[in-house]
């Protein structure tokens, strides 16, 4: 009896190994498509990108799931579609900003200030400035290990929610990570994840908290259901 209490748990011991694995090599699926999918000129770029983009002519007939649509990107970022928009009606908007180089997520001191300003640009051109919701996900509220800003219609009514989360307002999106962080040491919250809005006022207004950002005051599922679970990159 003991023998086959051994084995079982080594055998346990295997699978959470395996499953632990595959997971983190899933977590860096974003990562993968900015690093080998935004820029077309790669030399093989279509048999060594996993998910072409849709104006690189890879595909004759891009699969929503299987492909990368791209917004936006200048020289440090870059601004696609979320897979969560595949399947869902075509005023449904959920996008995903993240810099060309390597950043691991919010508690990376390489962040870059200038990835608020980038994705807020993207958003005004998709959504109406009070419906926008700029949102990062905490370490462990999070299953993508590469910096990344959901671009999101906020919830009805979620005001009130993000005054009582409130960290301060700005009027530099260059200052979110700083407002926000002194905010998290204020309250003992090493950990959060961070929403800015727009503000009555007209300034921004950052919001943490402790839970995910993204599902707790957006509109990050269309009502169709989603295609992939949260945090899911445009292609899988």
């Amino acid at each position: 009896m003991k023998f086959n209490i051994l084995v079982l748990l080594s055998f346990m011991a295997f699978l959470w190994m395996g499953s632990a694995t595959k997971a983190m090599a899933n977590g860096h699926i974003l990562w993968k498509i900015v690093d080998t999918c935004v820029d077309k000129s790669r030399p093989q770029y279509c048999s060594t990108c996993f998910s072409p983009r849709t104006d690189s002519g890879c595909q004759a007939k891009p699969v929503c799931q299987k492909s990368t649509d791209v917004w936006a990107e200048n020289n440090d970022f870059v601004a696609m579609r979320d897979i969560k928009m595949c399947g869902c009606p075509a005023d449904f908007v959920h996008g995903l900003v993240m810099p060309k180089s390597l950043v691991s997520g919010i508690e990376d001191p390489k962040r870059p200030l200038g990835i608020w300003q980038f994705a807020w640009d993207v958003a005004a051109a998709r959504l109406d400035g009070p419906s926008i919701g700029l949102a990062v996900n905490s370490l462990h509220k999070r299953t993508q290990h590469h910096l990344h800003v959901h671009i999101v219609r906020l919830k009805p009514d979620v005001q009130p929610e993000l005054t009582k989360h409130l960290a301060g307002l700005v009027s530099d999106l260059n200052e979110v990570w700083a407002v926000a962080e002194r905010a998290a040491f204020a309250k003992g919250m090493p950990e959060h994840g961070i929403l800015v809005a727009q503000a009555p006022n007209g300034q921004y207004a950052v919001s943490i908290t402790l839970e995910s950002p993204e599902g707790q005051w957006t509109q990050a599922f269309c009502t169709n259901g989603p295609v992939s679970s949260p945090e899911t990159s445009t292609a899988k």
